[in-house]
């Protein structure tokens, strides 16, 4: 009885496999063709991107085990002291450049901006809303990049840039279907905590490139990390106030080690970089990549569904990426 069900099951994951690998394939042969145009630190500034991204997408799985146990703010406050520690060791390590007391207060700022606000937002958002609401309504942020790269950063909007956008942004709503968005006046709150967290992040990102002019990327990163703990540990404390944490078993302390060092120190530090070395406009299209990583991440691990418009969305995703190349 279960032979027939298993080669069902295995026939379309050994095409899917296949198809990918073939897509992986040509997309390496025109990345490298691509490096020549773009030059070396374009070329680390995109695949940091999309590593940062791909990092993001495919720590749904770990978060949903982990947040379990631990409160999103006291999680989020586990990530932020984690991940600047990380950081911290390997400035030390590398005698990276100190600060002056202005540029302290900056990245402080621009800390509670991503790391407070937008993150907490999120949080917020996706407790008061839906995950679908949320893949969504956060998958707006390069569009707010656009809007605020030439006001901060004198960045002008050009026509392959917006049609770069429009392309992977129409990939991105194939990837994450619409149809199961719930946009009803019940959640109208978190969907206004979701697209809040959405504009920060973008204000946040355009910001790190406005820093990073003055101020090494890792050196920036981890006090920007830092900026985030005014806003995450007030709130921490009053979660475990209220309810006790859960049981810590060496999965949890795992999952939580995976989350700080991977999800937040390497993958900040990677989206910053490709911030500080790209185009505004650009590296946030670097962003789409999470949705796409996430989705195959559910397919493999958690048995979710990969349908043809997932497919379809994420080559108009790399389109888009393409597209946007200099």
């Amino acid at each position: 009885m279960h032979r027939p069900v298993h080669r069902t099951r295995t026939k379309p994951r050994c095409i899917l496999l296949r198809t990918c690998g073939a897509l992986l394939f040509s997309g390496e042969v025109a990345f490298w063709q691509w490096e020549d145009g773009l030059g070396k630190r374009n070329t680390r500034g995109l695949v940091s991107g999309l590593l940062a991204a791909s990092i993001w997408g495919g720590m749904y799985v770990v978060s949903k085990v982990v947040l379990q146990v631990i409160p999103p703010f006291t999680l989020l406050t586990l990530r932020l002291v984690i991940g600047a520690l990380v950081l911290g060791v390997v400035v030390v390590a590398t005698r990276t450049s100190r600060l002056e007391r202005g540029q302290t207060l900056k990245l402080l700022a621009v800390g509670v901006i991503g790391y407070g606000l937008s993150l907490g937002l999120q949080f917020v958002g996706t407790k008061l809303s839906t995950a679908s609401n949320g893949a969504l309504v956060t998958s707006a942020t390069p569009a707010f990049v656009l809007l605020f790269a030439p006001l901060v950063l004198q960045e002008k909007s050009t026509p392959r840039g917006v049609l770069a956008l429009v392309v992977a942004t129409l990939g991105v709503v194939a990837v994450i279907d619409p149809r199961h968005v719930d946009l009803s006046s019940a959640l109208f709150i978190g969907n206004l905590c979701l697209v809040g967290a959405a504009v920060t992040w973008a204000l946040y990102s355009v910001l790190v490139r406005r820093v990073s002019r003055s101020t090494p990327v890792l050196l920036a990163s981890t006090v920007m990390l830092l900026g985030g703990l005014p806003v995450s540990v007030p709130l921490a404390v009053g979660e475990v106030s209220a309810s006790a944490i859960g049981p810590i078993s060496p999965g949890v302390v795992g999952g939580v080690l995976f989350l700080g060092v991977i999800a937040t120190a390497a993958a900040m530090f990677l989206w910053n970089y490709a911030f500080a070395h790209l185009p505004a406009a650009t590296a946030s299209l670097t962003f789409f990549a999470q949705p796409v990583v996430g989705t195959l991440l559910g397919w493999l691990f958690l048995g979710e569904l990969i349908t043809p418009t997932f497919l379809l969305g994420g080559a108009l995703i790399g389109a888009g990426i393409f597209i946007a190349r200099e």
